[in-house]
């Protein structure tokens, strides 16, 4: 699975022990896309940094090859969408990775992308599912 920035961000947060649990259970994937927004936004603190250092070191940083640009270019063309959402779908696509995220509605669109909102109360997927 890929853990798209916004689940990286509500991890870090103290009522979300859950969410942090179940990824450390995973080992997940992470886009070099997210590894540049959440780590380069200016207002974190020390203690966040550190926090989302260890994120990162323990997982797998998928890098924006030639095969993630083209399926992002495809995915633009297709409908309007922000650069990162693009480059974060076209690498869970390229790697045939589920993508984990609380904005389903940004890439529901996206028919071969498979999609998991832990937040989603009506849905017992990411905590019974097989989250590879």
């Amino acid at each position: 699975m890929l853990i798209d920035s916004n689940i990286i961000i509500y991890a870090m947060k103290p009522e979300h022990e859950e969410l942090r649990l179940i990824i450390d259970k995973t080992a997940p994937y992470v886009s070099a896309v997210s590894y540049v927004e959440v780590l380069g936004y200016h207002k974190l603190k020390e203690d966040e940094k550190h926090c989302i250092r260890d994120f990162f070191r323990a997982s797998l940083i998928l890098p924006i090859s030639q095969k993630v640009q083209d399926k992002a270019v495809f995915l633009r063309q297709q409908r309007r969408m922000t650069l990162g959402d693009a480059l974060i779908a076209g690498t869970a696509l390229v790697f045939d990775l589920k993508l984990v995220t609380r904005n389903i509605g940004d890439f529901q669109w996206i028919d071969d992308l498979t999609l998991i909102n832990p937040f989603d109360e009506s849905s017992n997927t990411w905590q019974s599912m097989d989250l590879d």
